[in-house]
């Protein structure tokens, strides 16, 4: 499963054609949602599947119960291949970000994708962020008290040997008189995948500094159990893009290399969040971007 750039930057540039068509036609998919639950009603805490792509399939799950801080977990469930992948958050050089639209939902009032560490996919031609056959992604809803309603339209990239923007659009209630507890353990165990803040002293990250001479970022890591290969860099926006992680011949300094668009973005005193592995799962910080005084 490998493609050159250029079918990426093709398969990009068909996604964003199809977005616009995509949130023009999302009232007319909520009818025709409303009418399939009429003919086949979904079973508590989840929709039917829906194939998107071939061999694809896509359904909302949800634990079916609503916590004490008016807070419940969903799921958008993904049926696929080994050889087919989505993207994370920060999706790389040719992934397809994805979309979520919650209009025509009632009684939520805000929502946090709360995406799984992903996989690291590189070839000779380009960075990808990725997620590769059946996956979760968890997703926590703040809900009002009553009767919440989830309408749900997701727009969402999928690869194997092309690349296909899938689309599809799901109808939910998010109370039930009994939770679902089959539903509710898959979507825990994507969430045990989901990086937590990492909280408490020693801090295992100390201070990122920008190399402008090198394009990279030197990280330093003070935590002998975090894994040096497992750190990928994120800004809020997504860019620039950073690579692989790379030993460096200074202890506990971890190198990154900056990718594209490095010229045109300032990143001193630029937050950058930090996921990482370690034997007890998957952590994040924050941290500000400095510039070493001798520069």
């Amino acid at each position: 499963m490998h493609w050159p750039v250029h079918e990426g930057m093709m398969c990009r540039q068909l996604f964003l054609n199809l977005n616009l068509r995509y949130w023009l036609s999302m009232r007319l998919l909520s009818l025709l949602a409303a009418i399939a639950m009429i003919a086949s009603p979904a079973c508590a805490g989840e929709t039917p599947w829906q194939e998107v792509a071939p061999g694809v399939k896509l359904r909302l799950i949800s634990s079916g119960q609503v916590k004490a801080n008016g807070t419940t977990l969903v799921g958008l469930e993904i049926d696929m291949p080994e050889t087919s992948k989505t993207y994370w958050r920060v999706p790389g050089d040719t992934g397809l970000l994805t979309e979520l639209d919650f209009v025509g939902s009632s009684g939520v009032l805000g929502h946090q994708v709360l995406w799984p560490y992903p996989t690291r996919h590189e070839t000779l031609d380009y960075l990808d962020y990725a997620y590769f056959g059946p996956t979760v992604l968890p997703i926590e809803v703040t809900v009002a008290p009553g009767a919440p309603r989830l309408e749900l339209g997701a727009l969402l990239g999928v690869c194997s040997d092309v690349c296909v923007p899938a689309q599809a659009h799901f109808s939910l209630p998010l109370h039930d008189a009994e939770p679902d507890r089959p539903n509710g353990l898959r979507i825990r165990q994507a969430l045990a995948m989901a990086p937590i803040e990492w909280h408490g002293n020693p801090q295992p990250i100390g201070n990122v500094e920008l190399r402008r001479d090198a394009v990279m970022l030197a990280v330093h890591v003070s935590d002998p159990a975090i894994d040096p290969a497992s750190l990928i860099a994120a800004t809020p926006s997504g860019e620039p893009l950073f690579g692989t992680p790379q030993k460096s011949p200074e202890p506990n300094l971890v190198l990154i290399p900056i990718l594209g668009k490095s010229d045109e973005i300032d990143l001193e005193n630029q937050a950058v969040q930090l996921t990482f592995l370690t034997g007890l799962g998957a952590f994040e910080v924050t941290r500000t971007i400095r510039v070493p005084t001798a520069e």
